[in-house]
């Protein structure tokens, strides 16, 4: 499966502080296997198109699936919920 990064979710990126991206990075390998782990508690978004899993308990991705891949918008708190 491949990802793809949105400039948003790379700048998003960028500014969190490096525990996080570290931490992002481990949940990434696991979603890479399998994108519905139960510890990344991974769900759709209401009334929307896009998904969500969490990174640690405050911070979150949102990514959509597309035909054979997966874009991630955003990473950040709940505020990224906003559209």
């Amino acid at each position: 499966m491949r990802i793809f990064y949105s400039s948003k979710f790379l700048r998003s990126f960028n500014k969190l502080p490096k525990p996080i991206q570290d931490e992002f990075r481990k949940k990434e390998v696991v979603f890479r296997e399998n994108p519905h782990d139960p510890g990344l508690r991974t769900h759709k978004l209401k009334d929307r198109e896009e998904w969500s899993f969490l990174v640690t308990y405050k911070i979150r991705v949102i990514f959509i699936f597309e035909n054979n891949h997966i874009l991630f918008i955003n990473i950040g708190d709940h505020s990224i919920y906003r559209k």
